[in-house]
């Protein structure tokens, strides 16, 4: 079965910066995107990156220039790239993908999430 593994996160002061990775394997599959999310406890996940099969990328409006998202989605690998952090990115971010997995003969929808990774910036 494919699943995503990350790595990175961790604690930094505010100003500092952070680099998450993620990693899909397993099974076979054909990804469209990959994504970043975040979660503050009690409230919605909301989106941090999206980078797509074909290199577009996109951000979520709090982003403002200090996140890059790169990676090769061919490849199902993905990276956030996390300067200037501040205490409200305090969160869990997840990486997340879309695409397709070959089932015996069939090919069918799937989306995957990783188990989270902790970022926490003190003031």
């Amino acid at each position: 079965q494919a699943r995503l593994v990350e790595s990175g996160g961790g604690s930094v002061q505010a100003g500092g910066s952070l680099t998450l990775s993620c990693a899909a394997s397993g099974g076979h599959f054909s990804l469209n995107a990959m994504r970043w999310y975040r979660q503050v406890t009690g409230k919605d996940r909301e989106m941090v990156a999206t980078l797509t099969i074909g290199g577009n990328s996109s951000y979520g409006p709090f982003v403002k220039g200090r996140f890059t998202v790169s990676g090769d989605i061919a490849k199902s690998t993905v990276t956030l790239q996390m300067n200037n952090l501040g205490p409200e990115d305090t969160a869990v971010y997840f990486c997340n993908a879309d695409g397709l997995s070959r089932q015996t003969t069939d090919w069918i929808p799937i989306t995957l999430w990783g188990p989270g990774s902790q970022v926490t910036v003190s003031p």
